[in-house]
């Protein structure tokens, strides 16, 4: 399966949750020239939401969101795995990570409907190395 795997720095912005809030983060980062290589947004408790903003440059994300006051936590490291949307290519992935005895506590993926998809995989950070090695990088 043709796919390609890479290491990626990724960082939390917990802001409050209100209507437009990512609207307004994104607009933000992208006035600032922030290229995100991923964006995902989930519930963090009853008045928060935690965006999880995955940089293509993480050192321009870092000095626009301190020049922005936007608070960041990080860095952490997932797996961005891009390639063709081919039946099974997510378990290969999953494959090679159980056989080296990684536990992939939380995922994301997408397909862009013209035969492409786009998956982030999340591993603990004390096997970050070993997940890498066992996927090759």
């Amino acid at each position: 399966m043709a796919h390609t795997i890479r290491r990626v720095e990724y960082y939390y912005a917990n802001v409050r949750d209100e209507l437009g809030a990512a609207y307004r983060v994104l607009e933000q980062l992208a006035d600032l020239g922030v290229d995100l290589l991923a964006f995902t947004a989930v519930p963090s408790g009853a008045s928060l939401a935690q965006f999880a903003l995955f940089p293509q440059d993480p050192n321009k994300l870092l000095a626009e969101a301190r020049a922005a006051q936007l608070p960041l936590d990080g860095p952490y490291h997932a797996l961005l795995v891009q390639g063709d949307d081919e039946l099974g290519a997510l378990a290969s992935v999953h494959e090679d990570l159980f056989g080296a005895g990684i536990d992939i506590y939380a995922s994301a993926g997408v397909t862009d409907g013209r035969g492409a998809f786009g998956y982030v995989v999340y591993v603990r950070e004390d096997q970050f190395e070993q997940a890498a090695a066992a996927l090759g990088l």
